[in-house]
Parts: structure tokens; C-alpha cells; sequence
């Protein structure tokens, strides 16, 4: 551990000093833009349809793969959710038990033999909330403010639409992630889409394909760790920090990220099951907490809540005052709920793949359940909020750039919330920070887990290599909280969404798999 810490400081050492060199952080940044810019606009091009509207293309086979799913497997969100919650609270547990009928060799059974003590890391509710804590964050308080600013509260009834249709997607992902996951001898599982797209396609007869797209993806998603799933939230972390403390020192940044990154370091190296045994802990808290406080609100509110809800039926179809009517309004919820809950993105599938389970579908129907908690709950509560402070028009909806003007002040994001939930119950913002400080941390870790399965899949499975990739990640906490580098956190959300294409195509493809994992796990619940 000492080794670990001084090569952790030794390391750190150049990075801090250019991270208070005054603007060599912002030089570099604009730089790297300059080098990237061409991916980052491929990922994020936005097809215009009208004047009033664009489309980022990434949300098509999104939200198009999702609606298939929930076709195929005929809306699993809600046929299979009873199943999900049974599943989570243990109630299914005699199903993983060996059957007595099997080749039974020395007092052993010969075709358990190879797995048996090593079924998994965590159990079905530390693996939710493991995946869970690298969706729920700064998109549910920030996003979901934005998207209701600029589509009005009929954004609301799209995004729970497109939670519900993600669910499918979720299941779909985490059951193949469990289906083809690799276990050591140690007990220590390797899964996500990286396995499932080599291996699966390789019994497909499409091997090449595979390894193509597991190395693409793999890339993508070590990147993805690094920005968006680390320096992001770190920056963000230590931005809302800093600012409710009153600290305006330069070296705050470098302070609070030294602090996170030893926090997030010491979590990080107990590996899954230490990742595990924090966020089930974090994730619950936070979200009732936050979803709590968001229900005094509507209850203080309560004679409002038949009007929002008209205003949110109403505007989902007709789009008054919106830019580009329904059909904007329409993209603003499916946006911010792709983007919020990462259905069909794969990350998730790589955190359900270490679940102690010998059925794959079962994972897949507890997974499902992740955009329902995320987009269904928690996004719908903080829109809820904000619709009902604006019945009786507070702000005008539909600027294109996400502000709200109240009082002749400008609010956006996290501030347009903050001040809604503060007005409503005095120094909530105390509450929002910590929050989103949590919120913060609970993905690093999460997202730490993600990228170092990837580097692993890319550079070998061996100690040396996790280690060399914790290191990093540490060493990227604090140079996201001391600097302002916009460019590199745009590749990095390019590079998150950019997992989508090697894993939507393999979903396609791998399809008929989930649904002989389902039927075997349906089949042995009955049976039991």
C-alpha cells in the first residue's frame, strides 16, 4: 500500500504543477480540440430535420434498438418487473442450487466442477446498484432541468417512454454479459460487452467481427472512464463544492481532487466487491434523499399536481411555444433519457457480469430495472418539481439554450434546480451539494470498474496492469478537479456514446441467446 501511495504521488507530481501552470491547461485543451474536434462532431452530428430541429444521430439506434427489444421480448420492463423485484429481494435464491441429477463423479458433479466456488464477486442488489451509481448523477438534477427548460413539461412524458423502452435494452445487455463472462481461477470475473461481442460472435461464425468490435469498444469505453466517467465528475464535484464552501483559492481545485482521488483510491483497489459494498450503500441514500426531498415538494404543492400533469400530457402532443412543436419536445425527453440512463451504451453489462448467479437471465431482469430507478423515478421527480414551480409561469419554456430566466436572472442545469428545491425548503442546496458530490464519487468508482475491465481485456489480466489503470484513474480525478478542459471532456462523452455502435450491433445479432437464458431461468422458477 505505502509502494502504491508514493508511486500515486511521484506520478501526480508533474501533472498538479501543469494543472496550476495559469492557462497551459486551457492551451492544451484547445489543442487537443483542434486534433479531435473530428470525432467528437462524428458522434455528436446532429441531422436537421427542420430549422427548428436537430437530432443527434446517436439516439436512433438508441432508441430504435430498445423499441425492437421491447417488441421481441414482449415489453420485459413490464412483464418481467414483478420477476425483477422478486429476484433482487432474494426470493428466487433456491434456484441457483446444483440439481441432483447431474453426473455425480467422486462426490462431485461433473459439470459444475469447473465453476464451482467461483459463481460470481456480488450479490443481484450490490451489482443494481454498482451499475447504478454510473447513471444516477448530475444528468438526473442538471440534464433533466435543461431538457424541461428547453421542451417544456412535455419533455416529461417522453423521457419516461424512452426510460420504459430502455429497460429492454438493459436486459438484453447485462443477460449476455453474464451469459459469456469469463471466470479465473480465483474466482474474479471479467464480462461486458468486450466478451460478449468476441466470444458471442465467434460461435456466430463471425470471429473477426467480434474482436473488432470488442477492441473498439474496449477503447472506447477506457476513454469514456477517464473523461465523463471521471475528470467530469470531478470537475463538477469540486465546482459545486467550492462554491457552497466559499472557497476561492486557486489551489481549492488541487485540495478537493487530492482528497477525492485518495477516497476514490482506497475504494477502487478492494476491487468489485469493495465497489459493491460502497454503492449499495451510497446508491440507496441518495436516491431517497433526493427523491424525498422532491416528494415534500410535490406534496407542499399539492393542489398543483393535477395541472402539471395536464401540462405534461397536454405539451407532450401539441409542443405550444416549443421550437419545433411535439416533435422537439419529443427529442428533448428521449435525449436526456438516452443520456441519462445509458441503455444500450453496454457499460452497465460489464458491472452485472460479476452477479453470483448460474442463470444469466436473472441478472437481466434485475438490470432491467436500472432505467426505470434512474429515468423513471428520479428523472421524473426533479421534472415534476420544475413544472410545478412554473404553473403559473415563473420562467418562459423553449429557449434553445437550456436557460430559464427568473427575476431577471439567468439559471441553467444544476443551478435552475437548486434554486427550485430552495425556495421550496430553505438551505436545501446544503443537500444538493453533498448530493452531487456523492453522486459524483459513486460514478468515479463505478466507472473506474468499467475502464479497468476494458484495460484489462486490452493489455492482459494481471495485477500490474489493474494497478497501472487505478493509478491513472487517480491521477485523473485531480487533474479534472483543478482544471477547466472542455475539449477533452467532450472526447470522452464522444467516446462513452461511441460504445454504442460495437455493442448495439452485437445485441442485434446475439439476440436469440437472451432468449434462451430467459426461458431457462423462467422454466427453473416455475419448476422450483
Amino acid at each position: 500500500m505505502k509502494k502504491l501511495l508514493s508511486l500515486f504521488a511521484a506520478a501526480l507530481l508533474p501533472f498538479v504543477t501543469f494543472a496550476q501552470e495559469g492557462g497551459l491547461d486551457q492551451q492544451i485543451d484547445y489543442y487537443f480540440g483542434q486534433a479531435t474536434g473530428w470525432f467528437v462532431g462524428l458522434i455528436f452530428y446532429q441531422i436537421p430535420f427542420t430549422e427548428d430541429i436537430k437530432v443527434f444521430w446517436v439516439l436512433f439506434p438508441l432508441i430504435l434498438g430498445a423499441l425492437y427489444f421491447t417488441i421481441i421480448f414482449k415489453a420485459p420492463g413490464i412483464r418481467l418487473f414483478t420477476t425483477a423485484i422478486n429476484t433482487v429481494r432474494g426470493k428466487y435464491e433456491h434456484v441457483e442450487e446444483l440439481k441432483s441429477d447431474l453426473n455425480v463423479v467422486d462426490g462431485d458433479e461433473v459439470d459444475t466442477i469447473r465453476i464451482e466456488g467461483a459463481e460470481g464477486e456480488v450479490n443481484h442488489f450490490q451489482a443494481l446498484t454498482a451499475a447504478l451509481s454510473a447513471t444516477v448523477g448530475l444528468g438526473n438534477i442538471a440534464g433533466v432541468a435543461v431538457a424541461v427548460a428547453i421542451g417544456g413539461p412535455g419533455a416529461t412524458f417522453w423521457m419516461i417512454l424512452a426510460g420504459l423502452l430502455g429497460m429492454s435494452s438493459k436486459f438484453v445487455e447485462c443477460t449476455l454479459g453474464v451469459r459469456f463472462r469469463e471466470i479465473d481461477a480465483n474466482g474474479r470475473v471479467y464480462g461486458g460487452p468486450m466478451y460478449y461481442l468476441s466470444k458471442g460472435l465467434s460461435a456466430k461464425n463471425m470471429a473477426g467481427l467480434g474482436k473488432f468490435l470488442a477492441a473498439v469498444f474496449a477503447i472506447m469505453c477506457v476513454g469514456g472512464s477517464f473523461g465523463g466517467g471521471n475528470m467530469f465528475q470531478a470537475n463538477q464535484a469540486a465546482e459545486i463544492f467550492l462554491s457552497s464552501a466559499g472557497i476561492e483559492s486557486a489551489y481549492g481545485g488541487t485540495v478537493f481532487g487530492l482528497i477525492l482521488a485518495v477516497l476514490v483510491g482506497i475504494v477502487i483497489l478492494g476491487g468489485i466487491q469493495r465497489i459493491a459494498s460502497v454503492t449499495e450503500k451510497i446508491v440507496p441514500f441518495m436516491a431517497v434523499i433526493y427523491v424525498g426531498a422532491a416528494l415534500i415538494i410535490i406534496f407542499m404543492n399539492a393542489e398543483h399536481i393535477p395541472a402539471a400533469f395536464a401540462a405534461i400530457f397536454d405539451g407532450a402532443f401539441t409542443g405550444a411555444g416549443i421550437g419545433g412543436g411535439a416533435i422537439g419536445v419529443l427529442i428533448q425527453g428521449f435525449k436526456r433519457a438516452a443520456f441519462s440512463n445509458e441503455a444500450g451504451i453496454g457499460s452497465a453489462a460489464i458491472a452485472h457480469s460479476a452477479v453470483k448467479t448460474k442463470h444469466a437471465a436473472s441478472e437481466g431482469t434485475v438490470a432491467l430495472l436500472e432505467p426505470f430507478i434512474d429515468t423513471v423515478v428520479i428523472c421524473t421527480m426533479t421534472a415534476l418539481v420544475i413544472v410545478i414551480y412554473n404553473i403559473n409561469g415563473a420562467f418562459v419554456y423553449g429557449n434553445p439554450d437550456g436557460n430559464a430566466i427568473i427575476d431577471g436572472v439567468s439559471m441553467s442545469g444544476v443551478g435552475l434546480t437548486n434554486h427550485i428545491f430552495e425556495s421550496s425548503i430553505p438551505h436545501f442546496s446544503i443537500v444538493l451539494t453533498i448530493a452531487v458530490v456523492l453522486f459524483a464519487f459513486s460514478t468515479m468508482i463505478s466507472w473506474s470498474y468499467y475502464g479497468m475491465q476494458s484495460w484489462t481485456y486490452l493489455f492482459g489480466k494481471s495485477d500490474l496492469n489493474e494497478k497501472i489503470y487505478k493509478i491513472l484513474f487517480c491521477i485523473f480525478v485531480v487533474i479534472g478537479a483543478a482544471s477547466k478542459m472542455g475539449s477533452v471532456l467532450d472526447f470522452s462523452d464522444a467516446m462513452i456514446f461511441a460504445m454504442m455502435v460495437p455493442n448495439m450491433i452485437g445485441l442485434f445479432i446475439l439476440a436469440p441467446y437472451v432468449k434462451e437464458e430467459l426461458a431457462k431461468y423462467l422454466a427453473a422458477i416455475k419448476d422450483k
